[in-house]
């Protein structure tokens, strides 16, 4: 029997984590509201957990302080929901880690879409769970598994052994970039490729990605492969070296 997936809501409005919980639960979801970050926090470091929706005006911390925290030690996907919707604050929540962010007020329906779209997909019960990961020159160190055992769809790039602990979105578009090294490819090509439907206001986020993608890459001298060609996009510049 496969395991349900865990989201784990962290908002101190009742009502808004009640609609969500609902919306969820309806979905098959395992749901645990805590409203407050320390709790929160507590639980996501403690248990499985496959998504956090994370209020960034919580009563007790900052959200954006609380995902630096849980981006130390986790990989989680992470939506913001906030009533804050100024861009500097949109730039600055994805810059940190978050995989999305969502403004209230908000359809209950189009974030269980979000969620959907961000989140891990569910693993078998197991022992055992094991992360693919692809070295940067292309060659898979996929490792091998066992029957009974589902490999995590949690893919990451890695350098001379090293994992760079790249989110699910920061994956998407470097391996994109990388598996087309030939060509410059524009915001909307690596939103689609990031599973993002492109709009206008949301294009420009592609920019603080690649920055963290970058950030990733540095300790390997690697930061400059991401190339960009300014008025057209970014492209991958293969090193000579790989």
């Amino acid at each position: 029997m496969s395991a349900k997936a865990t989201v784990v809501i962290i908002e101190d409005e009742p009502a808004i984590a009640d609609n969500l919980i609902h919306v969820l639960e309806m979905d098959g979801f395992n749901v645990c509201w805590f409203a407050t970050g320390e709790q929160g926090l507590a639980y996501v470091a403690g248990n499985n957990v496959e998504l956090v929706v994370l209020d960034v005006g919580l009563p007790d911390v900052n959200g954006f302080e609380l995902c630096k925290t849980i981006r130390e030690f986790s990989d989680v996907a992470i939506i913001f929901l906030t009533a804050r919707n100024d861009e500097i604050d949109r730039v600055v929540g994805l810059e940190i880690g978050a995989d999305d962010y969502v403004t209230k007020p908000f359809s209950p329906r189009e974030m269980l879409a979000r969620i959907k779209l961000r989140i891990k997909k569910p693993t078998f019960f197991t022992s055992q769970v094991v992360t693919p990961v692809i070295d940067i020159d292309g060659q898979s160190t996929e490792p091998s598994t066992n029957t009974g055992h589902l490999i995590s769809a949690n893919f990451d790039y890695c350098v001379n052994g090293q994992m760079l602990g790249l989110t699910a979105v920061e994956f998407k578009i470097l391996d994109k970039l990388i598996s087309h090294s030939a060509n410059v490819l524009s915001r909307e090509q690596l939103l689609i490729a990031a599973d993002i439907a492109p709009s206008a206001s949301y294009e420009r986020n592609v920019d603080s990605h690649i920055k963290a993608i970058r950030q990733k890459l540095k300790p390997f001298a690697l930061a400059d492969s991401i190339q960009t060609k300014r008025g057209f996009g970014y492209f991958y510049k293969q090193s000579p070296t790989l």
